[in-house]
Formats: structure tokens, C-alpha cells, sequence
């Protein structure tokens, strides 16, 4: 019984110490001696091409405490001016002294904190102690950092969709880590994307972290719902380019016919008709290689000769420049504001190329012939 009374005080004095932030708690742990940080550059411009490269070394003395604890260690990242208000922050061990972040890192901590990409940016640094609840942080240090346009294939989630069909549209049949993806926009489990087929009964099944463990196909009644034991392939019937989404949590999919062509006044056959894309398997995109469009008129893309989905700007019209690749945004994905077209800025014959591989960076780009 004395050893029972003995283990619930300890817990009751530990709860006290670490169960809330008032002032009054924390005296209770006292620091005895800030920490102090210091890195081996003030500036750093971080390049994609050396991502796994460090980028920066931290360099720390512990913060003391008048009893002996374990705390936890993290680097947190503000930009200058804010007073951490909005921060980033990378664990270290608990037992570290120093500590190093790659190009890849930093720069998805700048991405995060919302830091502008390929321009200098003014962040503030310091070191954050936690014991329990309770916060100690170090000196700041100010650091100039470029960040990089972060690579949309890298920065959101995605799935597989091997299949039989993915040799022909570029690929490779049968192999996760060499197949079309779904993306994740939303970080949130819910996938989406483009595939094409060449052939119809064209079969697939679903995969993550490129390799076959915990795979999922369909569950036998092609009524969209997914299963990881006992399943069956899907098949696309017809050939042609799918729209399909996933949501891997709750073991659902759907998929829909989605083949693209432009339309619009801009075009020789204005608002009556399309022209459809080609799509071309050695750069895994839809093209139409030569079109003429005037500069008087406005255009957009949609699909199956039909409004239900079109590619067009976020939210006004957007004129386009030969050789500059844009950002386009899929209206049946609710990211798109009213209904603008896109123009050109020369009237001439032009390539038009869609590069859907991605669904959190659906890209178009015009080029002049």
C-alpha cells in the first residue's frame, strides 16, 4: 500500500508540474540556463537539383532545468516580423546538440510557412524546448532563405494505377513504381487523376507507396467499391482517357469517360465544335500539334463534347504567350470561379499540349509553329 501512495504522488507532482502553461505551473520548473543557437550561414538559396544536399547545420547549447527531465527539441521557423505567429518547426533527438537540414527539407518547411518561392525571403529561427506543455525557446537568429517552386510530385500524396494498358500510354504494364498516379490535392486521402487506354477491357488496379503490399481492386460488383483481399481487376470497356477518383480510406472509386478537345471563337470552328487532343505516350501528354487561333476570339477545353467538365482559368480570362506553361483548372473539381476562356496575345497556327498527369498541377502550355 505504502509503495501504491508512493507511485500516485509522483504522478500527482508530475501532473502538476506539466499540466498547463500558467506561470505560477512553470515556476514550479524552472530554467536555470536559455538555450542558444547558432547556424553555419546566415544566408541559403536551395536548389532542387542537390535536394538530399544539407542545406544548413544548427548548432545548440541545452536548455538547463532546476530538475532533470527529458524534453523534446525542435528548430521553429517564422517569418521575420511575425513574432511566430504562423511557424514551421523540424524535430531533433532529444539528446542532440547539432543538427542538419537538407535543400529538400528546408524548402518544404518554407512551402508550409508559406514563404515565397524563388525570391529571398526573411525568416527568423530559434530553438524550442517543450517539457510537457510548458515551452522554453533559445536566442533568434535571422536567416535569409530562396526557397524553390516545390515539385507537385513530391509535395502531395499519391497512389498507383498499374495495369495493362500502362505500357501503351508510356509507361510500363503491371508496375506501380512505373505508372500513371492519383493525386491527393487535399492531403486528405481523396485521389484523383487522369489514365488512358489504348485498348477496350483494359484492366488496372489500385497501389500505394509504388509496390504491391496493400493493394486494392474492386470488390467483385463494379459498383465503386475497393477491397485489398479477395479483389478483382477493373477494366476500362472502351478505349479512350478516364477520369478517376479514390478514396482510400473509405474503400470507394468511381470513373468516367473524359476525352478533351478545344472549342471556341478563337478556333476555325468556333463555338460549334471541337478539335480534339492526341494524346502521346513519349511525353505522356494530350496534344493537338497544329491549330489556328485568331486573337479576336476566346477559347476553353472540355470534355466528351459536353460543358459538365472544361479546362479553363481559376477565375478571369487569361491571355497565353508561346512557350509559357500555365496552371489549369478542372471546373467538374469546383476550383474554377465563373467561366473564363483563355486568348492569345499573336494570332497563328499553334501546338497545344495538356499535361494531366498530376491533378494538384494540371499544366497547359501553347507554343507557336
Amino acid at each position: 500500500m505504502k509503495q501504491l501512495f508512493k507511485i500516485l504522488t509522483i504522478a500527482f507532482v508530475s501532473f502538476l508540474v506539466f499540466s498547463c502553461e500558467k506561470d505560477e505551473d512553470q515556476a514550479i520548473l524552472n530554467e536555470v540556463s536559455a538555450s542558444k543557437l547558432s547556424s553555419d550561414k546566415t544566408a541559403v538559396v536551395l536548389s532542387e537539383i542537390i535536394a538530399g544536399n544539407p542545406a544548413i547545420s544548427f548548432t545548440w547549447q541545452k536548455s538547463q532545468f532546476n530538475i532533470a527531465i527529458v524534453p523534446t527539441q525542435q528548430v521553429e521557423f517564422g517569418i521575420k516580423g511575425q513574432n511566430f505567429k504562423k511557424s514551421v518547426t523540424y524535430d531533433f533527438a532529444n539528446d542532440a546538440t547539432s543538427g542538419s537540414i537538407t535543400h529538400a527539407g528546408l524548402n518544404a518547411l518554407m512551402f508550409n510557412l508559406g514563404a515565397t518561392p524563388d525570391i529571398v525571403n526573411n525568416i527568423e529561427v530559434r530553438l524550442k524546448t517543450s517539457a510537457g506543455p510548458a515551452a522554453f525557446y533559445s536566442n533568434v537568429i535571422n536567416l535569409t532563405v530562396t526557397p524553390y517552386t516545390p515539385n507537385p510530385d513530391l509535395v502531395y500524396p499519391k497512389i498507383n494505377v498499374p495495369g495493362g494498358y500502362a505500357g501503351a500510354a508510356g509507361y510500363a504494364d503491371w508496375t506501380p513504381g512505373n505508372s500513371p498516379n492519383l493525386f491527393s490535392p487535399g492531403k486528405n486521402n481523396e485521389y484523383r487523376g487522369f489514365i488512358f487506354v489504348t485498348a477496350p477491357n483494359s484492366e488496372y488496379k489500385f497501389t500505394i507507396n509504388q509496390d504491391w503490399t496493400g493493394d486494392k481492386g474492386d470488390d467483385g460488383t463494379f459498383t465503386g467499391k475497393l477491397v485489398e483481399s479477395g479483389e478483382v481487376n477493373i477494366k476500362a470497356i472502351t478505349a479512350g482517357t478516364y477520369y478517376i477518383k479514390a478514396d482510400w480510406a473509405a474503400n470507394t472509386y468511381s470513373s468516367i469517360k473524359a476525352n478533351f478537345g478545344i472549342i471556341g471563337d478563337a478556333t476555325p470552328t468556333g463555338w460549334g465544335s471541337d478539335t480534339d487532343f492526341v494524346y502521346n505516350p513519349a511525353t505522356k501528354t494530350f496534344v493537338i500539334n497544329s491549330i489556328a487561333l485568331n486573337t479576336s476570339g476566346s477559347f476553353k477545353f472540355r470534355a466528351n463534347d459536353d460543358w459538365a467538365m472544361k479546362f479553363q482559368p481559376q477565375s478571369s480570362d487569361q491571355t497565353l504567350t508561346s512557350g509559357s506553361g500555365v496552371v489549369t483548372y478542372l471546373s467538374s473539381e469546383n476550383t474554377v470561379t465563373g467561366d473564363p476562356n483563355y486568348k492569345v496575345d499573336v494570332a497563328g497556327n499553334y501546338k497545344i499540349e495538356l499535361d494531366l498527369h498530376n491533378s494538384a498541377n494540371y499544366k497547359l502550355t501553347i507554343t507557336k509553329l
